[in-house]
């Protein structure tokens, strides 16, 4: 289960004209941002990555005002583990666990996954926040990364694992987060 403790969030590629052609686009887009205002409301670190942001653009304005005080890590490989600093900044963060959202499932989620359990992570997808321009590439990769090891939850699972408990002192706060 995920802990606040162990946990880190990883926002990979939400980015430009691609975001807009994934599959329920707009599921996704509410999705990613209850995890990162979750993410900041519990001291959650956020780890933000944007695939080759001078060909694809920058990443989606309703999520990137989210994003403030965070540097995003540009990157040319499809996972994020490839360079530009992705690993150090996991490092830094301290992380047994690492809750993945974003874009796409089948290319720089399942990669990136997939490298990050193979480092001995506890890996986390949120099926509900990630996605591809299809549904069956979507759902592919998620049946994959399951198959992989990777723990596949919810956003709202994912958000009551990190609580524990509804005397947790920010429960109301991630609550209307979730309406």
């Amino acid at each position: 289960m995920l802990t606040i403790d162990d946990c880190c969030l990883v926002v990979v590629d939400v980015q430009g004209k691609l975001a807009q052609l994934m599959h329920e686009k707009e599921a996704l887009f509410k999705n990613i941002r209850i995890l990162i205002e979750a993410a900041r409301i519990l001291g959650i670190p956020i780890v933000w990555c944007q695939q080759a942001p001078d060909a694809l653009g920058p990443t989606i304005p309703e999520v990137a005002e989210l994003l403030a005080g965070v540097e995003p890590i540009d990157k040319v490989s499809f996972s994020c583990c490839g360079g530009g600093g992705f690993n150090e900044a996991l490092a830094a963060a301290g992380t047994k666990q690492v809750l993945l959202c974003g874009i796409e499932a089948h290319v720089c989620i399942w990669q990136t996954a997939m490298e990050l359990l193979g480092k001995g992570l506890d890996v986390h997808v949120a099926a509900d926040a990630v996605s591809s321009r299809s549904r069956e590439n979507k759902q592919v990769a998620l049946d994959r990364m399951a198959a992989k090891g990777a723990d596949i939850v919810s956003t709202e699972m994912a958000i009551f694992e990190l609580l524990g408990t509804a005397e947790h002192p920010d429960f109301r706060r991630i609550a209307k987060l979730l309406k």
